[in-house]
């Protein structure tokens, strides 16, 4: 008995033969989308952008499986099984998905600005545009990472590529800000790269000169 993985990699030859829009493409599509949902091997998660993050995977993968339509390449069986291609697409739109609803979320909500703990130096930022109030604040940030005096923002950066450093981040992040899809194609580094950094090192710089604004 054929197993699945080469069942999908027959199935996906057998359909890439056949022309752009015709009546066969189509029908090999709709035979591996029968297929792959059957597998039951496609990522899944309670996430409430899920289903959203799922049908852009399909599109995903009935635009680029056999030519190139809206990604830079079309799939490569050479490097991957379809449906590990398709989940690593889905995964990285879940992820786009919850970073652009968080960022939302944190705009909508605004506090005051002696009201906010150590953990809201991020919201800070984020919704730093909004407020009259929050205007000088804003302009200090920005000539605090243009100007780097200390070089801390330019001497951190994601390893091995010193052009992604904090000073850019930080620069791109503020109102309005750059969002997360725009820079990974910029600077070709996935989106939980990017984010993950600007968590784990931009943000606490953040919060350090936030700090020391609010004793000054």
């Amino acid at each position: 008995m054929i197993d699945l993985e080469q069942q999908l990699a027959e199935l996906v030859i057998e359909t890439c033969q056949h022309p752009q829009g015709t009546i066969a493409r189509q029908y090999g599509l709709t035979s591996l989308i029968r297929l792959i949902n059957q597998s039951q091997k496609l990522w899944k998660d309670n996430s409430p952008y899920y289903e959203d993050a799922l049908q852009l995977t399909w599109l995903y993968f009935c635009r680029n499986l056999c030519e190139a339509t809206t990604a830079k390449s079309a799939y490569d069986s050479d490097r991957s099984n379809v449906i590990t291609w398709m989940n690593a697409y889905l995964k990285y739109r879940l992820q786009d998905m919850y970073i652009e609803n968080h960022q939302q979320q944190l705009k909508s909500g605004l506090a005051e600005r002696d009201n906010i703990d150590d953990a809201g130096i991020d919201q800070v930022i984020d919704r730093i545009a909004a407020p009259v109030q929050s205007s000088d604040l804003l302009e200090q940030i920005r000539q605090w990472a243009k100007l780097d005096r200390t070089k801390i923002l330019r001497r951190t950066y994601i390893r091995d590529r010193a052009d992604v450093n904090a000073q850019v981040l930080i620069l791109k992040r503020l109102p309005p800000e750059t969002n997360w899809q725009i820079l990974s194609q910029e600077f070709s580094l996935p989106i939980s790269t990017l984010s993950s950094f600007y968590q784990r090192k931009c943000i606490p710089l953040l919060k350090e000169f936030y700090e020391k604004s609010r004793v000054a």
